[in-house]
């Protein structure tokens, strides 16, 4: 069976989408691919605009991304070696997608918000 000919079901236990999903859909890894949509930043730059995520975490993450093809690395042969990250056209296509998810997510904020309390205050 040719890659091309590969059938990809996220919803089977051994499919090898599963292992990407895990970290894009991660808390880290779609703060970081959204954080990306605007441009190409140094790894300080991500991690001031991820707030909140450690060196490693983010160091982590970005490898992960990058192995799966939705983030580039790029080191300039200065000195010090400076690096930049950007994204792939895959992880443009990822970003925007999860962008709208993020909208969505903080426009329902207010609704949320109520089921929480009226949650919290039945228990």
């Amino acid at each position: 069976m040719s890659f091309e000919e590969l059938v990809f079901d996220v919803f089977a236990r051994n499919c090898t989408s599963r292992p990407v999903m895990d970290t894009v859909a991660s808390r880290w890894g779609i703060l970081s691919l959204v954080a990306l949509q605007d441009g190409t930043h140094r790894f300080n730059e991500l991690r001031r605009r991820v707030d909140g995520v450690s060196e490693k975490m983010l160091s982590q993450t970005l490898h992960a991304l990058e192995r799966d093809g939705l983030v580039l690395r790029t080191v300039q042969s200065t000195i010090p070696p400076r690096v930049e990250y950007s994204l792939t056209d895959a992880g443009r296509r990822i970003a925007t997608k999860l962008t709208e998810l993020i909208e969505l997510l903080e426009a329902s904020m207010p609704d949320i918000s109520v089921a929480q309390a009226r949650y919290d205050e039945a228990r």
